[in-house]
């Protein structure tokens, strides 16, 4: 039996990544989900990439704090992909070999598009990258919260107050228009793992989409999946 098969073997936690570009609503929706799984008697954990795991977190503040960007986009993207891998080996997989289900907060298809698609750095360090960090490893869904960069900027800023914008938070609009144009592209590209959520809405109404997207995609009786195959 291949890797891949051997990761979705029952007893194997789920593994849901959420997506989007600055005041998309992530970090509110991930936990409003694990809420949910809760009531529903799932265990999970809540992480975030860069960071979740201590020796992701001091990478996190590098890269956050703008020093990352310093060293050029190319040692940037190798700072995100050794944080991935500290993350990966001590958490994540862990968790999903107990049956757990991870929430992470950003995870590889940020890299492809962060600094891949908009930070213009070659797709073949990127893939490389992915190689030695996650292998194999994918997310069983990707929730992509899609939201117009306008809003998604003024979300942004109402959030940190009187903090200053962080490293990504304060490029231009061209970039952040850009993000949203590679979200959006990589959900088109990749439907049987991402799902494209609206995420204007109240909050409430953004977490019920999500939270329809993982019930078709993990709870649907046989008989409804194989109607919509």
């Amino acid at each position: 039996m291949g890797e891949a098969a051997t990761k979705r073997m029952p007893g194997r936690g789920r593994f849901i990544s959420f997506e989007g570009g600055e005041g998309s609503g992530k970090s509110t929706q991930i936990k409003k989900l694990a809420e949910r799984l809760e009531a529903a008697k799932l265990r999970s954990i809540l992480t975030r990439e860069p960071g979740g795991s201590p020796g992701a977190e001091v990478i996190r503040h590098l890269l956050l704090s703008g020093m990352g960007k310093l060293l050029g986009p190319d040692a940037e993207t190798l700072l995100f992909a050794a944080a991935r891998d500290d993350h990966v080996r001590t958490v994540i997989q862990p968790a999903l070999s107990q049956g757990t289900w991870v929430l992470c907060d950003r995870f590889s298809d940020s890299t492809r598009v962060y600094q891949g698609k908009a930070g213009k750095v070659p797709v073949g360090l990127v893939n490389a990258m992915e190689r030695v960090t996650i292998g194999n490893l994918k997310p069983d869904l990707t929730i992509i919260l899609d939201v117009p960069v306008e809003i998604g900027l003024k979300r942004a800023a109402a959030r940190r107050g009187d903090a200053a914008p962080d490293r990504f938070e304060s490029e231009d609009m061209k970039f952040h228009q850009n993000l949203r144009d590679a979200y959006r592209e990589l959900a088109a590209i990749e439907p049987q793992r991402c799902v494209l959520i609206d995420a204007t809405p109240d909050a409430n109404t953004v977490a019920a989409s999500v939270w329809t997207a993982l019930r078709d995609r993990f709870f649907a009786s046989p008989a409804t999946a194989a109607s919509r195959a």
